[in-house]
């Protein structure tokens, strides 16, 4: 194969893998939230890792990031500390942050002795599947985070790994 060959094969590679991106990009974007989505996760209430009841509702009213993430998946483990970081940093500031296990209560626990977060934890299990669902996760593939305003309204989606830097680009959008 002659380099004319070989030029013109590699760029018509890269244009397929570059389109191949761009679809999985498209199936793989959130959608569109549920009608009453945000009403819908205000009104959940799960356990909490140390047994009690973690009412959502006390979430409402402030600006709130919800991280749907499960100790198997390791983009959810990895981007842990980063959601502990924007809690740490932006509480004072009215932030809050929630996780929502969607796993078994032991092996979240286990988890969380391991790796502590400052902020809390729903173990939801499956029914966090269908809420993730509701907010725009059809796929059900994890890490999805979701962030909301004061007034319960949903300002971002995401479906992957996120990054402090990232979070505080909700918060400080560039104009």
């Amino acid at each position: 194969m002659n380099r004319r060959h070989f030029l013109l094969y590699a760029g018509a590679a890269g244009t397929a893998a570059l389109a191949g991106a761009g679809l999985a990009w498209w199936r793989w974007r959130p959608a569109d939230p549920a009608a009453g989505a945000s009403a819908a996760l205000f009104a959940q209430t799960f356990d909490a890792p140390d047994g009690r009841q973690l009412a959502l509702r006390q979430f409402a009213g402030r600006p709130l990031v919800v991280n749907f993430w499960a100790t198997w998946c390791p983009p959810c483990v990895r981007e842990m500390p980063e959601l502990d970081r924007f809690h740490r940093s932006h509480r004072s500031q009215g932030w809050q942050v929630l996780g929502v296990a969607i796993d078994r209560p032991e092996a979240v626990r286990e988890f969380l002795i391991k790796v502590p977060v400052s902020f809390p934890i729903a173990i939801a299990g499956f029914a966090g599947t269908e809420l993730g669902k509701a907010l725009g996760n059809t796929t059900g593939a994890l890490p999805f985070t979701v962030a909301l305003n004061a007034a319960g309204e949903i300002t971002h989606r995401k479906l992957g790994e996120t990054r402090y830097d990232e979070l505080l680009s909700w918060v400080h959008p560039t104009a």
